[in-house]
């Protein structure tokens, strides 16, 4: 993910020279990514106006021992911004002390390709040249959502931020059941993918009308499509399992927490 936010912001004009990756095993990606932009990896460097914590929430102290220590990569005037899912504003300031503004940021994959939307949340110290700084990097992925209560966004990590995967996973169901119905795989690949794609840019191309609204337009009374969402939105259709699903993804986000 902090692969992807970086791609999208040199791509949308970042000095190079002003960026440093800290990875003590960086993998293919990074490694390419440095030698093709420029990027400076694991060079020492000043407190910097910006940090951000891009790794796994589950190696947040490994991370600490081993990158040069954080503590000592967070002054007074860096702005924090941290995507660990679950780790809370406390956790990331009690391992960097001096820290001057610390925000939560729960972005999506799709800010590898300028789509993604992030959930923002931060304490009331934030400034505004620093909110400002902020909605800066994260409105170069995509969009952008601030929340006011910090448990919401583990709810964000569980709609938007792990959204994709449910989105992709919905594009296999399809194309499986393409195949079950008789299509050959790869025609009923095809058809599912293309077809997620193009729901998807509707939706986009389409922000005065909700995603109600365009469902109902497709929607004849007694028509095959019908047929297929009374299935759906059965009591123990998709709405349950999707939410189901979201509350997995929350409680999970509480659990890194620790």
């Amino acid at each position: 993910m902090g692969g992807a936010m970086l791609r999208a912001w040199l791509d949308q004009g970042l000095d190079p020279r002003g960026v440093h990756v800290l990875d003590p095993y960086p993998n293919r990606d990074i490694l390419t990514l440095a030698s093709e932009k420029g990027v400076a990896l694991n060079a020492p460097a000043e407190p910097p106006e910006v940090l951000v914590l891009a790794i796994k929430p589950q190696t947040l102290d490994e991370a600490s021992a081993e990158t040069a220590p954080l503590a000592a990569l967070a002054g007074p005037q860096t702005l924090v911004i941290s995507i660990l899912a679950g780790k809370t504003i406390a956790n990331i300031a009690a391992r960097l002390p001096h820290a001057g503004s610390i925000v939560r940021a729960m972005p999506n994959l799709a800010a590898a390709v300028g789509r993604g939307v992030t959930g923002l949340f931060a304490g009331a110290e934030l400034t505004a040249e620093r909110q400002a700084a902020a909605e800066a990097l994260m409105g170069a992925t995509g969009a952008f959502e601030w929340v006011e209560d910090e448990r919401l966004i583990d709810v964000v990590t569980a709609i938007s931020g792990s959204g994709p995967a449910y989105v992709f996973y919905l594009a296999e169901c399809l194309a499986e059941a393409g195949a079950a119905l008789g299509l050959p795989p790869d025609v009923a690949r095809r058809l599912a993918r293309a077809t997620v794609e193009g729901a998807g840019e509707l939706l986009f191309k389409s922000r005065d009308r909700t995603a109600a609204e365009l469902r109902e337009s497709v929607t004849s009374r007694g028509g095959t499509t019908a047929a297929a969402l009374e299935a759906l939105m059965a009591p123990d259709g998709l709405a349950p399992i999707i939410l189901r699903a979201a509350e997995a993804a929350r409680a999970r986000a509480e659990a890194l927490s620790g």
